[in-house]
Formats: structure tokens, sequence, C-alpha cells
């Protein structure tokens, strides 16, 4: 396959394009949405609603919409299948803010905080169910599978980077593993059921399926600059919650590599939860931007986003691929 790569533009992108292109679709998703995560339990519904109404992009499903959109795809099946993905994505954001002890999730209150852990992870369980109720009622065995086995890949990914955690001799290598697992492994999947509901070709379906791919990895590392350059209003959580939590991630692995002697105990201490202070944290934030780790970040995020837009290439012209293009390009863009 051969393709041009589209140049990321001058001016600042945004999510506009993607949400006017599937704001009639998202309305059915979230129809959806708010009918299954009801039960007659109701602290399921109250902390689950906590999450899921509580601002974020919903970028993944759209992911689900778009493709369909950029297919040509008429049906309505897509629906419920962004609905399960949406689950899945918060299900796991549940049971992230348990295991990192999270205080902050979209600028409010996480609900492990508000809720207690077992209550957390219990509702996890119960979206992840919810999800996986959805995707058999579709009754397409592929898409079971491309969800289920990305449910497993995420499980993966996040039980890799707690194997990491606070090990400074993580590498690039493994950080890129890591949230290919964790993060990727979702949009890709998002992206590609929209192939298999329209019964694309293989070529197409590949073609969404690495655009997802790419476009997560790309949208991942620029969270992790976030940690080191903005504050908790871009990313709805503490500024430096990576740092204190001793998560390798690539501009810390960078700086390590790129620092002396002495800048290197200092990371050995911090990753090791040593050096957790505000002034540790202001040290941490100066010695990324000694070694021009946020912008090498930022760089590798943008190639990815070059290759998320280039996979979408072998599609016509038109507003849906402009706005998957404006998404990467968006991806690159946050935090500056």
């Amino acid at each position: 396959m051969s393709a041009d790569i589209v140049p990321l533009p001058r001016s600042r992108p945004t999510l506009d394009p993607m949400l006017s292109l599937t704001a009639a679709g998202m309305n059915s998703v979230n129809t959806v949405i708010l009918a299954r995560m009801q039960s007659e339990i109701p602290l399921i519904p109250r902390l689950a609603g906590h999450l899921i109404s509580g601002g974020g992009k919903r970028l993944r499903p759209m992911l689900t919409l778009a493709g369909a959109e950029l297919v040509g795809y008429k049906g309505t099946r897509h629906h419920k299948l962004a609905a399960a993905v949406e689950f899945i994505h918060t299900a796991t954001l549940l049971h992230d803010d348990v295991v990192d002890g999270s205080e902050l999730r979209r600028g409010k209150a996480a609900a492990n905080i508000i809720f207690g852990n077992p209550a957390t992870v219990l509702v996890g369980d119960f979206l992840f169910s919810r999800a996986f109720e959805l995707m058999t009622e579709d009754g397409s065995l592929r898409v079971l599978s491309i969800l289920s086995r990305a449910s497993a890949i995420i499980a993966e990914g996040e039980v890799s980077q707690l194997s990491a955690q606070r090990q400074i001799a993580t590498s690039e290598e493994q950080y890129l593993h890591i949230i290919g697992a964790k993060t990727a492994a979702l949009f890709a999947a998002a992206s590609q059921i929209a192939a298999v509901v329209a019964e694309c070709s293989e070529e197409q379906e590949r073609a969404l399926e690495a655009y997802g791919r790419n476009l997560g990895v790309a949208f991942q590392l620029v969270d992790d600059a976030i940690d080191y350059d903005s504050d908790a209003a871009e990313m709805g959580k503490d500024q430096g919650d990576d740092f204190r939590e001793g998560k390798m991630t690539l501009p810390v692995i960078l700086a390590y590599a790129r620092g002396n002697e002495e800048e290197r105990r200092f990371w050995k201490d911090a990753i090791l939860g040593h050096r957790i202070s505000d002034a540790d944290l202001a040290q941490a934030i100066a010695l990324i931007g000694k070694h021009n780790a946020l912008h090498d970040t930022r760089e590798r995020a943008r190639h990815f986003a070059h290759r998320a837009i280039d996979a979408i290439s072998i599609f016509p012209d038109g507003k849906a691929r402009a706005a998957m293009a404006e998404a990467a390009q968006f991806a690159v863009a946050r935090g500056h």
C-alpha cells in the first residue's frame, strides 16, 4: 500500500469536526449508555453515572461512529457497539483509579474517593459485563473476538505498567509496548469494528485498525507529557501524579537516559518514592526541560499521528476522513 502522508496544519486543530460528524450517532449511543447503566441496585447507576457523565470527550466511541461514516455504513449496529466500547473504557478507568489511589478524575473527586474502593471495583465489573452483553446481542463473533481481545490486552498493559512502576531501568521500547496495550488497543478495536459491521475489505479493516492504534499511542504520549507541563485543568488530575506514583513515562525515560550522574541519582530516588515534594517535582520538570524530553515526547506523538493519518489515506477524501485526520492533529496539540 502506498499513500501520501498528510501534513499537520499550523492552525490549532480541534475535535469540532469529529463532534459534528458523529453528533447524531452519539445521541443514539448515549441513549444506549444511559439505559444499560441502570440497575435495581441504586449504587450502581449512581457510581457509574459519576464518571460517565463527568465530562469525558467519549473519543473512543466516536472513533467507531466516524469509521462507519468513513466507509459509508448506513446501519445502526455500531451504536450498541460504540456504547460497549465506552463501557469497557469506563470500567478500566474505575479500576485504574483504585489501583493508582487517584483522588481526581476529569477535574472532580474520583469515584473511589466518594464511594470507596470495593464499590468502585464492583461497578467496573458491572460495566464490563454490560459491554459483553451488548457485544453478544450484536451477534458477530468477529466483533466479539476483537473487543474481547482488546479487553484482555488492556488488562495485560495495566499489569505491565504496574510491574514497571518504580523501575528506573524501564526502556523506551518497554514503555511503548505498555501504552500500546493499555491505551492504543481500545482505540484500535473501536476503529476496526466499524469496518467489520460494514463488511469492508481486509485492507480497509487493517487501515482503520492502524489509524486507531497509532492515534492511541499519540494520545497517550501527549497525556504523559502533559503531566509535566500543564496544570490539572487540562488533565483533570493533579500535575505530577505520574511523578509521585513512580511511573516511568517517556519524558522521565528520556531525561534519565540523557542525565549526568547526579541527575540520575535524583531520578532513582524519585522513582523509588523518596523525592515526592513540590520542590522535587519542580526539579524533575526542570531536568525534563533541560534535556528537551517534553519536546521529543511530543515529536514522537506527532510521528504516530502522521501514521494514523497516513493509514486512512486509502479512503476517498471527504468530511469523515478530514474529521478523523484533525482528531489525530488534536491529540498532538493538546496542552500546548
